[in-house]
This record gives structure tokens, C-alpha cells and sequence, in this order.
């Protein structure tokens, strides 16, 4: 499979979606140990569904597949969604459906490299997400990276014979700092300046 760096940390990178890889979600969105965090936990995807879904995500948003570094394997998927170019917001959401990559520190890596495209390419100043309260492991994630707990909706969803709060969580621009692509822009700035550099004898 074919993938492309668009934005590079030390363990993964992120890539536009390949639509070759609707079997892989498939896979993914039908597993319930991984779809109990997620909306789509209620639904039932065969290949033609999930493809049109994957369509449908890269039309309606901006996300990213997440590549695996070292194997170039996509492992999940992270984006933005609802961008507002007016008010300049957006709503976050991740997932990583290969779950030996559970607990390794990529989808930290993965939400700091998504809100630098954000934050630093699409000139957002506020991205802000919603986590089931009983999704600890992503909880603990989002603050992580320096998420802020705003609010919470109060039995909001219902899952395994109980009712569970989500909670709301949003990041502004000026708490951000870029990992990759303000460093990308300083050195083409300073190779430029060196190239263009005009010595005087």
C-alpha cells in the first residue's frame, strides 16, 4: 500500500486515507472491543458501506490515515471534522484500530501532529473533541497533549445496560506548541537565507 508524509513524528506520520484499505476497517469498525469508544459502535459495515463511508470522511473533513513508521502500516485514522473558516473551530476525533499499537504513545503523536495542521496550516484557533467518561485510556491522552476539560454531558450515552457522561475537552491556539510544521517552515526560512547569502570580498 502506498502512503504519503504529510506531517512526520518519531513513531508515525500521517497520510491521506487509502481507499484500498476498506477491509482493514471493516475490520476495525466491527470489533467492539474497539467500537465502544466510538459512534459507530451501534452500526453493522460490510466492504461497499465502510468504502463509501472512507469516501464520504475525505469529502466532509480533513483526516489522515496514521502510518506506522517503521512498518509504513496504517494502524488508524485521526482528523478534523466540522471546520469552520469563519469562527475558526473544528472537532477532533482519532482512533487506532490496530490494537498491538494500543499504549505505545502514537496516538499522542497522532492528535499533537493533527492539531499542528490545524493550528498552524488550516489557521484554526480553537479544536475541541468529546470522550466517553469511561474511555480512560484517550482521556488520559488528551490531557496529555494539554487538552482542557470544559464541560460534560450528563448521561449522554447509553452502553453495556448503563448510561455514561461524555465529556467535552477543546485546545486553543496560543496553549499549542508545533512539533513539525513550524520547524519545517524555520529551516526552509534559514536554508533559503543561506543560499541567498551574498559574500562581499
Amino acid at each position: 500500500m502506498k502512503y504519503f508524509r504529510k506531517l512526520i513524528g518519531d513513531k508515525c506520520y500521517l497520510s491521506p486515507i487509502s481507499i484500498e484499505d476498506a477491509e482493514r476497517y471493516t475490520e476495525w469498525v466491527n470489533d467492539l472491543e474497539i467500537g465502544q469508544f466510538m459512534l459507530f459502535s451501534t452500526a453493522v459495515y460490510d466492504i461497499d458501506q465502510e468504502r463509501e463511508a472512507l469516501k464520504r470522511i475525505m469529502r466532509e473533513s480533513t483526516t489522515f490515515a496514521i502510518v506506522e513508521k517503521d512498518t509504513n502500516k496504517a494502524i488508524g485514522n485521526c482528523g478534523l471534522m466540522g471546520v469552520s473558516e469563519v469562527h475558526r473551530h473544528a472537532q477532533f476525533g482519532i482512533f487506532i484500530g490496530e490494537k498491538t499499537y494500543w499504549n505505545q504513545g502514537i496516538g499522542a503523536e497522532a492528535t499533537l501532529l493533527t492539531l499542528d495542521y490545524g493550528f498552524n496550516i488550516l489557521n484554526l484557533n480553537n479544536i475541541a473533541l468529546e470522550v466517553y467518561a469511561f474511555n480512560q485510556r484517550a482521556i488520559h491522552c488528551y490531557e496529555k497533549v494539554g487538552f482542557q476539560l470544559v464541560g460534560k454531558r450528563r448521561s449522554y450515552i447509553y452502553m453495556a445496560g448503563r448510561y455514561h457522561d461524555v465529556l467535552i475537552y477543546d485546545m486553543l491556539a496560543a496553549d499549542f506548541e508545533s512539533p513539525f510544521v513550524n520547524k519545517v517552515f524555520e529551516r526552509s526560512i534559514s536554508d533559503d537565507a543561506g543560499r541567498n547569502k551574498i559574500s562581499i570580498v
